[in-house]
């Protein structure tokens, strides 16, 4: 009996890459350009997908247009809705394989059923549909047709023979899969080449010419799921040990002769803590005493350890000061009962300041025995693996952005210059930074990567970005910092809390039930509201404006009588205790999530 190779299987399950939308007054119905006969409708009444099965539709659509792909289907409290990519962007390839970046969405409604509603239902409906649409603008995208890119080049060179002829979904290591959740009813379907896993984080290359060589680097990371969520929403760790920010970044270098693969991981500090916003620049930073602690730490270290072999932990938070010295402590006391994994602290402002990127060397000089011990991945063309990297740096500051990226990226830089000395193309008196040109595309591949994951975590580019970029501050780069710290400020206190309520709904944290009491009026407010901020913000603004204008109206009149002396009292008076007021109930006036608790 005839056998399927593996690589027949691999092009039977290679996902279409244009597929045409047509719609009609009572179905969406999606089939691929190459294949029309081979597709899927959904129902605009209840939702329901069904198999086109080769049946011709006999009337004519009243719209058709491209699209790229099927992001998945959810289900609200009445209706279906179907996320669909509109446009996309090749970025580069993967191991060979077109890698895209996705850059926009439509949400299509099969909610028909809407209109026999309660009112109540209809209110709720609203306000996950108001979710729902947010997705449309989520940064940092990335998908293959035809391979996964979930999958670091070490474990691809490990899967057992026939794992890559398995339908693309299945291949996918679910903690990176962005969409894991939305793809589940087209998965109970078998809609095997329709299911397109994407990854959120970042995907960057670079063509190298060094000397007579050429090389190819390419920089992804991959965002885990698993605590999915905004800046101030999700920090810290949960229960089972999985951390806020929790990024995996693998730098690949591709030769004619050889592939080199460096890995990286960062996540916010593996404790209980939180920091809610109340309006105040840097909030109350709070770690949270549990038993449930040292458990905890444990999980989440045995996790890493259990996929990356040893584990060198490099905390970056400040150590001296405030709050942040408190968490510090805290973190450091848990590690002293880790056997299996180094802790090192290094406070990154005392020796790096804003711009000295070279105090970066004092911590390399602490783990540099460490760092060339774990060593990298490195395989030939023949595919025989030649190096195998033993363990990995798990880098963190508070966020996991900025003073994380710096570290990265220097670390980067000398497993890079490892491997080119490896290969021959450098000497070993020789590195990177002695290319002006090649290493500034180096570091705009680590600049740019750096503001695409903060994009997604805290919706601004990453701070300290020049250190990356130039290796010291400049002008341009301080008054850019200032203007992203200030946006910052804004969207964590006015924005965050809606965007983890999406968050919180795509990724499954939240599963919306039919049929079910209203979780709205269970927390006693009304979704129409979106947010209690956007009732009370503008009200509390213009009173603060309003009694600062009339001060200082009065203030200016006041050398003329005592009575207008004795406004201008009156009115600072007022002006204070309303921001007083404020103040004290800054939490009333910012953006909270709904749907879920913190942990």
């Amino acid at each position: 009996m005839d056998t399927e190779s593996p690589s027949d299987s691999a092009e039977r399950f290679k996902l279409y890459d244009e597929l045409e939308l047509q719609e009609f007054q009572d179905k969406f119905v999606i089939k691929s350009h190459q294949s029309p006969n081979h597709g899927f409708w959904i129902s605009r009444v209840d939702g329901n997908i069904n198999s086109l099965d080769g049946d011709a539709v006999s009337e004519s659509p009243t719209k058709t247009s491209t699209i790229y792909g099927v992001v998945g289907t959810i289900r609200l409290v009445v209706g279906t809705y179907a996320i669909v990519i509109t446009s996309r962007k090749e970025v580069g390839s993967f191991l060979g394989f077109p890698v895209y970046r996705l850059m926009s969405m439509r949400v299509l409604a099969c909610n028909e059923a809407l209109k026999f509603s309660t009112s109540q239902e209809k209110r709720d409906e609203e306000y996950f549909l108001t979710l729902l649409k947010m997705v449309e603008s989520m940064p940092g995208l990335y998908y293959s047709y035809e391979t996964d890119i979930t999958l670091n080049l070490q474990r691809r060179s490990k899967l057992v023979e026939g794992w890559m002829s398995k339908p693309l979904w299945k291949q996918a290591d679910p903690r990176y899969v962005w969409n894991k959740h939305l793809m589940e009813e087209l998965i109970e379907f078998k809609l095997d080449r329709f299911i397109l896993p994407l990854v959120q984080g970042s995907f960057q290359t670079a063509e190298l010419k060094l000397k007579d060589s050429c090389a190819k680097l390419t920089l992804i990371s991959r965002r885990c799921t698993r605590r999915l969520g905004t800046r101030m929403w999700r920090r810290g760790a949960n229960f089972e040990g999985d951390t806020a920010n929790f990024i995996e970044t693998e730098q690949l270098l591709e030769t004619e002769d050889f592939s080199f693969s460096f890995l990286q991981v960062r996540g916010s500090v593996p404790l209980l803590w939180e920091q809610i916003v109340d309006l105040s620049y840097k909030p109350h930073l709070r770690v949270i005493s549990h038993e449930q602690t040292p458990n905890i730490v444990e999980r989440h270290f045995h996790d890493l350890s259990q996929r990356y072999g040893e584990i060198l932990a490099v905390d970056l938070t400040d150590k001296q000061h405030g709050e942040e010295g408190q968490l510090s402590a805290a973190y450091a006391a848990e590690m002293q009962n880790q056997q299996n994994v180094r802790y090192v602290p290094f406070d990154f402002h005392f020796h790096c300041g804003n711009s000295n990127y070279d105090g970066m060397k004092i911590l390399y000089d602490q783990i540099s025995e460490d760092f060339e011990k774990q060593r990298y991945f490195m395989i030939d063309r023949k595919g025989d693996i030649l190096e195998e990297q033993k363990g990995i740096i798990r880098a963190n500051c508070i966020d996991s952005l900025d003073r994380t990226n710096v570290t990265q990226c220097y670390m980067a830089q000398k497993a890079l210059n490892l491997q080119l000395q490896r290969i021959g193309v450098l000497t070993c008196s020789e590195c990177i930074s002695m290319f002006d040109k090649e290493n500034g595309k180096f570091r705009i591949l680590w600049a740019e990567q750096g503001d695409e994951i903060s994009q997604e975590y805290a919706g601004t580019n990453a701070l300290k970005g020049d250190l990356v970029r130039y290796g010291k501050k400049t002008l341009a780069g301080l008054i850019k910092d200032g203007i992203s710290a200030v946006s910052r400020y804004y969207l964590n206190n006015f924005h965050d809390g809606i965007r983890q309520d999406a968050l919180d709904l795509i990724s499954g944290h939240y599963t919306v039930r039919r049929n079910a009491p209203s979780p709205f009026q269970r927390n006693s407010f009304e979704p129409l509201s979106k947010n209690v901020t956007l009732q009370y913000l503008p009200v509390a603004s213009a009173l603060i404006i309003g009694s600062l204008t009339a001060t200082s109206f009065t203030l200016h009149q006041a050398g003329r009588n005592t009575q207008q002396y004795v406004s201008s009292v009156i009115c600072a008076g007022i002006t204070a205790g309303i921001m007083a007021i404020v103040k004290a109930n800054g939490r009333q006036f910012c953006s909270r999530p709904r749907l879920c608790g913190l942990l």
